[in-house]
């Protein structure tokens, strides 16, 4: 099972951007596909982007497409998620996850392997 920890969150005002990490301790990251979850309070966890082995195919939630942007570094065995124009409704614990799977899934039942997360609040 890969370890995964997510770092960048933080408290930042609406209309700020904000770039999360999520760095995997495996020297077959590549091999894995990736996504970041979010869950709001009272909410249930939601997909936001994924990205598939390679950097070649990605695919993005509805509501952040335009504002978000996935992407990994192979050789640095992290994944990172910028997101722009932040919005109070993006507050939320945000979650790496880690598939076998070679293409981007926005399922969570894909995912085999998650960090504990990291907290952004947006304040408007």
């Amino acid at each position: 099972q890969v370890q995964l920890v997510e770092s960048g969150g933080g408290l930042v005002q609406a209309g700020d951007s904000l770039r999360l990490s999520c760095t995997a301790s495996t020297r077959t990251f590549s091999n894995y596909a990736m996504g970041w979850f979010r869950q709001a309070p009272g909410k249930e966890r939601e997909f936001v982007a994924a990205i598939g082995r390679s950097s070649t195919h990605s695919t993005y939630a509805d509501p952040v497409k335009g504002r978000i942007t996935i992407s990994r570094d192979n050789a640095k065995n992290t994944m990172y998620l910028q997101i722009n124009n932040l919005k109070p409704e993006d507050t939320g614990v945000y979650y790496c996850a880690a598939s076998f799977l070679g293409i981007p899934a926005a399922k969570e039942t894909v995912y085999r392997s998650w960090g504990q997360g990291t907290q952004v609040t947006v304040s408007s």
